[in-house]
């Protein structure tokens, strides 16, 4: 999150210059608890001193503008890199009776509170090289299949579903924001352009681990959210499994085993139009039939399935209207698209 705020090589995002002086916000969407909040907050001011070289002058850290009770955060940087930088701050500062206002957090207040959150978690730089050798190696055994036969899978999912992007945009200029469609079509393009540089190596682990920063990285918004817990889940769950080929099979239980672990960081469910409509079906056929082909045309049927239906949750409960009834939910078009091009479905 941070890297798309600041990261100046990105031309899509880094129209602005952060200078110091900045004020931090850490905002809840809703279903984060107060202690989450507060380690969330702690890590985000470590990342910026640490990466950007940036202290907040103040931190606002609350439950500010929500999705609900959806379980997730923002993060907002302002830049006080102005003349009435001074002024900007006092009325930060002033006194509010906005019932959903935190006041602002001075640094010496925060960094005292912050300094109760241990930081001695260790990441992939700090593994010793043996030991990252020898998981890389043992990774490589786990959930193998036919490279050659993946790549034209994976590839022909992607590209349908890059084609598919005007269509997801059209239903989603009319029940949503309109930015479904160039999300997806960003994310199966970052993948697509990955896998032709750096070709897949037949391991379900070590392919995924390429494929999912990609995911964070390029794909916005609720859908790259749920994509993201749903892959690294789908990881985990291979891990879990040891070495062996990836059959139908195999598929099936680490599909079945991210769907459980994704249910409980989403209230989604079948009939809530969203793309669970199209997720849920795919794996419950999978599971049954170990036939990708249904299992793909089960998806499709999921996703029409949500034309006419009304949303539960989603951007599509705000637009409000009648547009529901004539389209499908986007999210779940766009996946039965992808998951219609890797079973290798007529287009019609």
């Amino acid at each position: 999150m941070l890297k798309q705020l600041l990261d100046t090589d990105d031309k899509d995002r880094a129209f602005l210059q952060v200078k110091p002086p900045v004020v931090l916000m850490v905002n809840n969407l809703g279903g984060v608890s107060v202690l989450e909040l507060g380690a969330i907050t702690a890590v985000v001011g470590r990342q910026l001193a640490s990466g950007y070289n940036i202290q907040p002058v103040r931190v606002l850290s609350g439950t500010y503008m929500t999705s609900l009770n959806s379980m997730g955060f923002s993060i907002t940087l302002l830049s006080l890199d102005t003349r009435n930088s001074h002024h900007l701050l006092e009325l930060l500062d002033a006194p509010a009776q906005a019932v959903g206002w935190s006041a602002p957090i001075k640094p010496e207040a925060w960094r005292a509170a912050e300094a109760a959150v241990p930081n001695n978690y260790e990441t992939d730089e700090d593994e010793p090289k043996m030991r990252k050798r020898s998981r890389i190696e043992n990774a490589a055994d786990v959930g193998t299949y036919d490279t050659a036969k993946a790549t034209n899978t994976l590839m022909s999912g992607l590209r349908r579903l890059i084609k598919a992007e005007p269509e997801i945009t059209r239903y989603d200029t009319i029940v949503g924001d309109g930015d479904c469609g160039i999300g997806l079509k960003r994310g199966a393009e970052a993948v697509l352009h990955r896998v032709l540089d750096q070709p897949l190596v037949g391991s379900a682990v070590l392919d995924l681990t390429t494929i999912l920063p990609i995911i964070e990285t390029s794909m916005d918004g609720t859908s790259g959210a749920l994509y993201s817990i749903f892959l690294n889940a789908l990881l985990h769950a291979f891990q879990s499994r040891g070495p062996g080929a990836a059959t139908h099979e195999a598929w099936a239980f680490v599909l079945e085993q991210s769907s459980s672990v994704l249910a409980r960081y989403t209230p989604a469910r079948i009939g809530d139009r969203t793309v669970i409509d199209a997720l849920e079906p795919f794996i419950q056929e999978l599971v049954k039939t170990n036939s990708l082909i249904r299992a793909a045309e089960a998806a499709k049927h999921g996703a029409e399935t949500t034309i006419g239906m009304r949303a539960s949750l989603g951007r599509s409960v705000y637009v409000g209207g009648s547009g529901f009834q004539q389209v499908p939910d986007p999210g779940a078009w766009g996946l039965s698209e992808f998951l219609a091009g890797l079973a290798g479905l007529d287009a019609n």
